[in-house]
């Protein structure tokens, strides 16, 4: 057989460079590839790489030693890697594109050497080789193009109709009881906002309808204003507002990051006035957040009285002040001179350790305060206890200590609450005509070991409970992780509903939750409306004799995923796709609930980031359709033995914080014999996931049923991309998300919580989106709507995210349609 060789002439030439650069990449792409692919096979993974790599190299070889055979040789697997792409995730568009798009790109680098080689026959390929390399990525693309607008949304059946409706209770004004009597008000959204949530039960839902799908897209910014609050250097990396203003009678009350209070005019955003508690940047526990402020009118009192209608919330360095809802200005009857003092009783704690991220929750007179006591850095704690103040005095009434339940007030002179227990970080939701509070609590103080935890803690431990808003008891509670080793705490405000059954309108709680199971039940009972299954779940790990044999699943809805697999592994290219199976063969991953490990890393899947977090569900209560938008990313973590966690630094904010590579990889645990590393969102060195996209998604439920009513990923590419570098991509990848949705009797949905900085408007009865603004800032918030003098106003405060990556900001923008 002739061999066909390199032209003489054309050795001195680009065509002679451009073979060696091409057959020396594909040596080294070769050797990496096939070593992997070794590594790989020897774990018991896929048998791909390391033929693949063989292949390379040779073809590699043949391209250096001057052989037109490399060529035909790479064609030939690149044909190959087609065929087992296909037969690994079909025409799956994001699956197929760390498979098959770099071996394309390389394809049409290897057609373009063949015109330096000699013979008519290697001359016409040559000159046929753009063609070919063009058509090959032109069929990729097609490929790719197809699947991203016709199979990646993932939806399920569509609704063209609204399910059943369920109502709620009807609006009343504020501080409509009587002087002397406790306010039962269920404060409706709509026309004003004036409950974080849009009311007590959580629904986020408003009756205003002004804005609908037909008109929104004509919705303009019509103000902005800045609250002013930028990090400082120091705490550049850890600003995190995540507000939801409130709106009553007109004026706007925003909170930023370091918990200064704006009011502003509804209507243009002017400011009328603020109140600087001048928070110091050592008091930021893990961000600074201020998800709103509780607004309370005094029943009876007169409007004219000082204080008579309020501002309350609670404050990162654990004060609970009270301001005059007209004039800022603090309320001297409330505590001392305004301010309450939450670190009394508490015990031993430092700056940043104990702090109060949420808007406090206020019914029949009470304000409800729980706080966020800073994750994993011991077990000796400060208390996670729930505790409950005279809304106009500020007294004490009573606090809720899973240790003492004998207790209903501060522990006696000497003692401390009890230390290390599960705390209520987030917003609890309330019926004040029944009476209860609902607290979504966490874990101990300590989450990812679980030998030391007291009985109580381990019957409470990431659980909703019911509590008298009257007495500080606990009438019942329902535990959603038995435990909990994954730090799947309640991060989401519940949601109270009436669900229509065969026996009529049941009053209800909805609990999302973290590892995705959304559970309804009674609210006066506790009682589950649908069937909860305790499946068998894995063990082994360093505790296997303390944890659970079982997980109680929801028969209502949920939002998890199937079990990972090595095919889900993913990348920008086969190289970070064959790290990521090489990393998931070496994990311990027996499915939801592997527990923790130290010989070796484990898969948390869903991660501790949901699922569902903090931004909540939203439930449209005349028409029956609940919208939770959810995470699926898993998190790769591994324990470390606590003379390795030493030797890398880690120490608690108690000791003064740790090493920088300590804090990036984890959690110091002291107390406990690990310290934990958690790689949140299993990133690669590059930064991309390794996991298949959509990494985030927002889905319609009946509310009646549980039923899917379509489910479509939620956030573009525009920003996203490796070492931090946006793309610039309009592709809907469907991205990480934090914060929640906003639902309105027009049909929309408004949500931001995305990487890509957007508001979007989405059509209820379809998910499609009908509308979308490009933000300031990082979008991790959830909206609100009001209505002044007939103009339906949509806010939303961007302040960015420190966890998330996205930008920061301080803007409080407003939107609404043209006037006329």
């Amino acid at each position: 057989m002739t061999r066909t060789s390199l032209n003489p002439a054309s050795r001195s030439g680009l065509a002679f460079w451009w073979t060696m650069f091409v057959g020396l990449l594909l040596t080294i792409l070769g050797l990496m590839i096939g070593g992997g692919g070794a590594w790989l096979m020897a774990l018991g993974g896929s048998w791909y790489y390391l033929p693949t790599g063989v292949a390379l190299l040779v073809a590699g070889g043949l391209l250096l030693s001057r052989n037109v055979a490399g060529v035909w040789l790479y064609v030939l697997t690149w044909i190959v890697t087609l065929a087992w792409a296909y037969w690994e995730v079909g025409m799956d568009g994001w699956g197929l594109m760390p498979r098959v798009l770099a071996p394309t790109i390389i394809l049409v680098f290897v057609l373009l050497t063949l015109p330096a080689f000699n013979g008519r026959r290697a001359k016409r390929l040559g000159d046929g080789a753009y063609a070919t390399g063009t058509m090959a990525v032109l069929l990729l693309a097609c490929a790719v193009g197809l699947h991203h607008f016709t199979g990646q949304a993932r939806s399920q059946e569509t609704s063209p109709s609204a399910p059943a409706s369920t109502t709620t209770a009807p609006s009343q004004p504020a501080g409509s009881a009587p002087a002397g009597q406790p306010d039962l008000t269920i404060h409706q959204a709509g026309p004003d906002w004036p409950v974080y949530g849009g009311s007590e039960l959580g629904t986020r839902y408003s009756l205003l309808k002004q804005i609908t799908a037909d008109n929104v897209s004509k919705l303009t910014k019509v103000w902005d204003f800045h609250t002013g609050d930028m990090p400082s250097k120091a705490a550049a990396q850890k600003y995190s507002p995540e507000n939801t203003p409130l709106e009553v009678g007109g004026h706007l009350y925003a909170c930023s990051a370091k918990d200064i209070v704006i009011s502003a005019n509804a209507a243009t955003g002017k400011e009328d006035w603020r109140y600087d508690p001048k928070v110091s940047d050592d008091a930021i526990p893990y961000g600074a957040s201020c998800r709103g402020v509780a607004y309370y009118a005094r029943p009876g009192a007169d409007a004219d009285q000082p204080c008579a209608a309020r501002i309350v919330w609670g404050t990162l360095d654990a004060r609970l002040i009270a301001i005059d809802a007209r004039n800022g200005k603090l309320c001297a009857d409330f505590g001392q001179q305004g301010i309450v003092d939450l670190t009394q009783g508490l015990g031993k704690t430092v700056p940043g350790w104990y702090s109060v991220t949420a808007p406090p929750t206020i019914v029949r007179g009470i304000v409800v305060v729980g706080a966020q006591v800073q994750d994993g850095q011991a077990e000796d704690a400060p208390s996670g206890v729930v505790r409950g103040y005279d809304a106009t005095s500020g007294k004490l009434v009573w606090a809720w200590d899973m240790g003492h339940p004998d207790r209903t007030g501060a522990p006696p002179e000497g003692d401390t609450y009890t230390r290390g227990t599960p705390n209520m970080w987030t917003v609890a939701a309330a019926d004040p005509q029944l009476g209860y509070v609902y607290l979504p609590l966490g874990n101990a103080a300590v989450d990812y070991y679980g030998v030391d935890r007291k009985d109580f803690e381990n019957q409470y431990n990431s659980s909703i409970v019911a509590v008298d808003v009257t007495t500080g008891k606990p009438v019942w509670h329902f535990q959603t992780v038995h435990h909990d080793l994954w730090d799947y705490d309640l991060g989401s405000q519940p949601t109270l509903v009436d669900i229509p059954t065969a026996n009529g309108k049941v009053p209800a709680i909805v609990v999302p939750s973290k590892q995705g199971q959304i559970y309804v039940l009674d609210r006066k009972t506790g009682k589950s409306l649908f069937p909860v299954e305790e499946r068998p779940v894995p063990s082994g790990g360093v505790e296997p004799e303390k944890l659970s044999r079982t997980q109680p699943y929801s028969g209502y809805a949920h939002l998890d995923q199937p079990v990972l697999t090595e095919k889900k592994m993913w990348g920008i290219s086969p190289l970070d796709q064959l790290y990521c199976r090489i990393q998931f063969r070496q994990a311990s991953y027996q499915g939801e609930f592997t527990p923790p490990t130290v010989e070796k890393p484990y898969i948390e899947y869903p991660g501790y980031n949901g699922g569902s977090d903090w931004g909540s569900v939203a439930v449209d209560t005349d028409d029956g359709i609940l919208i939770a938008n959810y995470n699926d990313m898993p998190n790769y973590n591994q324990l470390l033995p606590r003379e390795k966690a030493d030797q890398i630094g880690f120490k608690s904010i108690e000791q003064g914080g740790g090493s920088k590579k300590s804090k990036d990889m984890g959690n110091p645990q002291m107390g406990s014999p690990y310290a934990i590393a958690v790689n949140a969102g299993w990133r690669l060195p590059t930064g991309l996931l390794c996991s298949e996209p959509p990494y985030g998604h927002l889905r319609a439920i009946d509310l009646k049923t549980g039923k899917t009513l379509w489910d479509e990923p939620l956030g573009s590419a525009v920003n996203n991309g490796p070492w931090g570098l946006p793309s610039m991509l309009p592709l809907t990848i469907g991205t990480p998300n934090n914060g929640g949705p906003l639902v309105t009797a027009g049909g929309l949905i408004f949500i931001a919580a995305t990487t890509d900085n957007k508001l979007r408007a989405i059509d209820i009865k379809n998910g499609k989106t009908v509308w979308q603004a490009d933000l300031p800032a990082g979008g991790q918030t959830t909206p609100m709507t009001y209505e002044i003098e007939g103009t339906q106003y949509v806010v939303i405060a961007p302040g960015g995210h420190h966890f998330m990556e996205t930008k920061v900001g301080d803007d409080v923008i407003a939107y609404a349609l043209p006037k006329g």
